[in-house]
């Protein structure tokens, strides 16, 4: 069984990795019309057995509009111009995506502005206040 290693710990099964080779968009000659090089590879997200919950979930919010409504990931790679690079190059997106999804994202931890950056700020609103203060009327009694 081939397996697409991500991390040491993490593995895809090739089976859960769909790949169709479609015809490259834009310019490009004869060649365009005839070969199918751009490559659309999809991965079940939904149904991996490769991913826990919390990969799975982090996952769907990194892949964005990627990800299908049943929630399998397309991938479209379309950058070479032989199947072969297209392919390869479609694996090493769905594999970064993959680890990005495993990595823990830090805490954030509450901080407070400090007493310079509050009066900072105050002093830009009062000079704001002031230079719009200023654009009044010009003129005097009528």
């Amino acid at each position: 069984m081939a397996m697409l290693q991500v991390t040491h710990d993490i593995a895809i099964d090739e089976s859960e990795i769909e790949e169709r080779f479609i015809r490259s968009s834009g310019p490009g000659g004869q060649n365009v019309n005839k070969v199918a090089t751009a490559v659309q590879l999809r991965f079940d997200v939904e149904r991996s057995a490769a991913l826990d919950d919390r990969m799975r979930q982090r996952l769907r919010t990194i892949a964005g509009t990627r990800l299908t409504a049943d929630g399998v990931l397309v991938i479209e790679a379309r950058r070479h111009r032989t199947q072969a690079q297209n392919r390869e190059d479609a694996r090493e997106r769905l594999v970064e995506l993959v680890r990005e999804a495993a990595k823990t994202p830090r805490r954030r931890r509450a901080t407070r502005p400090t007493r310079a950056s509050k009066e900072r700020r105050v002093d830009a609103k009062r000079q704001r206040s002031e230079r719009k203060q200023s654009r009044g009327r010009v003129g005097g009694d009528e």
